[in-house]
């Protein structure tokens, strides 16, 4: 019995450091740019989109394609920059339990 109350609390102290990694990287930012800077996509640590900015030279009415192709790019490259940010976050937390996932919460 006393194994089990050890076990839980152990959870429960990773259940509020997990929480409060969480807070923080919702703070945290990473940013991906493309077409040489022209497009920047900042995303959060909570994989939040927080900025998208635009360099006036690549807006062109005759290529809006390339334009989406380029927003696409930029918004993919931040969201995965952000995930390993998070993976790696809490990976601090849940290193050596062997959780499936990664001990991610989703």
């Amino acid at each position: 019995m006393a194994n089990m109350m050890k076990m839980l609390k152990q959870a429960a102290s990773m259940q509020k450091e997990m929480q409060r990694v969480q807070a923080e990287l919702a703070e945290k930012t990473v940013e991906f740019t493309t077409g040489g800077g022209m497009v920047k996509a900042v995303a959060r640590g909570d994989l939040s989109i927080e900025s998208i900015r635009i360099d006036p030279k690549v807006v062109d009415p005759e290529d809006v394609e390339m334009l989406e192709d380029l927003l696409l790019a930029a918004v993919d490259g931040a969201m995965k920059a952000a995930q390993e940010m998070m993976q790696t976050e809490m990976g601090k937390v849940t290193a050596g339990l062997n959780l499936p996932g990664g001990g991610l919460p989703f």
